[in-house]
């Protein structure tokens, strides 16, 4: 059995697909099953566990890729994505079995790369669900709640305890790749400041290396008396995700940080504004979500349609009292 899995998104649904592809695993412990990701998510895929090999379909990449994908021979393609993209690689790896989403046949001419189609209504849907739906009627087994897993590799988690050292610390990831995802910087620092003050832990700043988001850090260092430790656009994505690993706790808004943090179940304090975090929160026991448009406590309840807000509606207090009770809770 030879399989081609389409991820063509972004770092947070490539971690969210992983409970999908230890499906299709488990269901053909034999099988050679490839992983076809962005450029932008090619760092992860040696942590994939259920994957025999990668695939990295984007600008640049030239021929070769492609070539992959025509001459795999492949039984199953499954494209999670439903982009122009993924539709061509599903059409040209001439799999006896081509499966994507009922949304797809909005579009005819991505219709028409599939023989199979799954009805999951996204809105309806958390996204680890979503995509295991994808999967399970063709492995004829009933969708069931599974949570992200990534195995990292031993030298990026090497890498990760050389950096931070033997002490706890916190990560703070502050960036995002929308600017209305931003929290206000002197909240950060004074996050930063009080988890110094009252717990005695370091703190870690992680985020990318493009210009918008290095004044968000520097705007954060500024405001505090003492700089943390700036690790932003200086590491590769599995060290990120292993300093994340190694994190007593990480403090991020809503973006691919959430993410790696549920996948290694750090205990994590998950912020929402623009989003509605019913689609995208992290559901291990150690993660509290705040919402922007509930923004006095916790949430202990998620619907489809929930409505966003703008960040500025979650205050520092609450963040700071979300943090305090997630680690008096996880010891």
């Amino acid at each position: 059995m030879r399989i081609l899995a389409l991820q063509l998104k972004r770092i947070g649904d490539l971690v969210l697909t992983t409970p999908a592809l230890a499906a299709l695993r488990a269901a053909w412990p034999e099988a050679h099953i490839a992983l076809a990701v962005a450029p932008g998510c090619a760092g992860l895929l040696g942590a994939v566990p259920s994957v025999s090999a990668g695939v990295v379909l984007g600008k640049g990449r030239g021929f070769a890729p492609w070539q992959q994908v025509l001459t795999g021979a492949w039984d199953l393609c499954v494209d999670f994505t439903g982009t122009d993209r993924s539709s061509l690689a599903a059409g040209l790896s001439r799999a006896k079995t081509r499966v994507a989403f009922e949304s797809v046949k909005k579009r005819k001419l991505r219709a028409v790369a599939f023989n199979r189609f799954v009805d999951s209504p996204v809105r309806e849907r958390h996204t680890v669900d979503h995509y295991f739906d994808l999967v399970a009627e063709v492995i004829g087994r009933a969708p069931i709640q599974a949570e992200p897993s990534l195995a990292l590799p031993p030298a990026s988690q090497a890498e990760a305890a050389q950096l931070t050292g033997g002490g706890e610390f916190a990560v703070i990831h502050p960036g995002t790749a929308r600017a209305e995802k931003y929290w206000v910087p002197e909240r950060w620092a004074e996050v930063i400041a009080h988890l110094r003050e009252r717990h005695g832990i370091e703190c870690v700043l992680t985020g990318g290396a493009d210009e918008f988001e290095r004044a968000h850090i520097s705007k954060i260092q500024s405001a505090l008396a003492k700089p943390a430790l700036d690790l932003a656009g200086k590491i590769d994505l599995p060290t990120f995700a292993a300093v994340i690993e190694r994190a007593r706790v990480c403090v991020s808004c809503d973006t691919g940080a959430v993410h790696l943090a549920a996948a290694s179940r750090t205990p994590q304090v998950a912020l929402f504004g623009p989003t509605n975090p019913f689609h995208w929160r992290p559901r291990h026991g150690s993660a509290l979500v705040l919402s922007a448009a509930q923004p006095d406590a916790p949430l202990t309840d998620f619907h489809p349609r929930m409505k966003g807000a703008p960040m500025e509606r979650i205050s520092t207090a609450a963040v700071i009292r979300a943090t305090d009770a997630l680690l008096a809770r996880t010891g």
